[in-house]
């Protein structure tokens, strides 16, 4: 796939969503808690769901890069509350690379139409970070598994209808004991979702808590087939999203030089504009050269990733630095606004609640820190 295609999804991707994603669209979403599952339906018949999901299965077939151009979009369109990289690029590659063909036929195509919505349950009220921690069980029953637990901060949880959960198969056996399930939450006896939780900011993500009460999961939905190899799956995929969070926070650090530029060249201030004082015009050229840092590597990760080179530290590095720019660029940008910058009613004040996040989800950025350390 050439640079045409790629100028074709980001051209697919305003179109959908300046239709969908309004700043109408936007206030309305948080104010509910969830964007609209007819928006996610609109997504794919736009052929933005499952751009990197093989063609076999209704997808693109595409490579991260369209993955990228699509997050990057939604953060230039202040839109990131609408989880579609975490359905795309996070999710669904469990389903691609670890479950078998007849599950692959039968799990994805309703992924890349938006009848499915695909979430990942690792959180737990006591392991965040540390995943060897988790207390949900799974045991062994005939030809079913028996889950039990509770899972809380996931995303996509009032609508995923296709979650990936991570359970101890064996308590004893820390890492190795983890394994990771494929629940399909339609009927499932025994499964319960609980109240949206209140967040500090992205109000408009479905965040919620999910409990495991005896949950009965037929035993091919174990992926990879063979207990104690869930630990594994995911440190081979948490490279993956680290690098979408990178890239959502570099889309969100985008927006926020664009807004801060256009506003200060507008406001008037002793005689002229804000631009025109030296202060401001230092702030932003900062900001900008971090930005531009950022997104230079951020790039060399992304052919990393596409040549299956990206390793674990460099991954850290990309969400580590790229968070930390994003928390001072966006606050930077704030700044300039005065005090229209703490006004709701203007974008940046969102961005600046929204990102508060990036440096704790997807591993904190302290164990980034760490798993940098180990790599010296």
């Amino acid at each position: 796939m050439d640079t045409e295609e790629l100028r074709m999804l980001e051209q697919a991707a305003d179109r959908f969503l300046d239709e969908h994603a309004s700043a109408a669209a936007n206030a309305r979403w948080r104010e509910e808690g969830a964007v609209d599952r007819d928006v996610w339906r609109a997504a794919g018949a736009a052929g933005l769901l499952g751009v990197s999901t093989p063609e076999a299965y209704g997808g693109a077939g595409a490579d991260f890069r369209f993955d990228a151009i699509l997050i990057e979009r939604l953060g230039l369109k202040h839109a990131l509350n609408f989880a579609l990289p975490l359905h795309n690029a996070v999710v669904a590659p469990y389903i691609v690379d670890y479950a078998n063909e007849e599950q692959k036929r039968r799990w994805l195509p309703g992924a890349v139409s938006g009848e499915t919505i695909l979430a990942v349950a690792m959180s737990e009220p006591s392991a965040g970070s540390d995943l060897q921690a988790i207390r949900t069980t799974a045991r062994r029953d005939g030809d079913h598994y028996v889950i039990n637990g509770q899972k809380t901060f996931i995303s996509n949880g009032l609508h995923g209808s296709l979650i990936v959960v991570a359970a101890k198969t064996d308590v004893s056996a820390g890492a190795k004991g983890v394994s990771l399930f494929v629940v399909e939450t339609e009927g499932a006896e025994g499964f319960q979702r609980g109240r949206l939780l209140d967040k500090l900011g992205q109000e408009a993500r479905d965040t919620a808590e999910l409990f495991f009460n005896d949950v009965r999961v037929p035993a091919e939905n174990l992926l990879g087939g063979v207990e104690g190899r869930g630990f594994r799956m995911l440190m081979e995929k948490l490279p993956q999203e680290r690098l979408v969070i990178a890239w959502q926070a570099m889309g969100m650090i985008e927006l926020a030089l664009r807004l801060t530029v256009d506003y200060v060249r507008e406001r008037k201030a002793f005689g002229g504009t804000l631009f025109d004082l030296q202060n401001t015009q230092f702030k932003l050229a900062e900001c900008k050269t971090k930005a531009t840092v950022a997104k230079t590597f951020l790039y060399h990760c992304t052919e990393r990733l596409i040549e299956k080179k990206l390793d674990a530290a460099t991954a850290s590095m990309a969400k580590l630095f790229i968070t930390e720019a994003q928390a001072s660029i966006i606050d930077e940008c704030l700044q300039l606004f005065g005090g229209y910058g703490y006004m709701l009613e203007y974008p940046i004040s969102e961005m600046y609640k929204d990102a508060r996040a990036y440096r704790i989800y997807g591993g904190a950025n302290e164990i980034m820190k760490l798993l940098i350390a180990r790599s010296l």
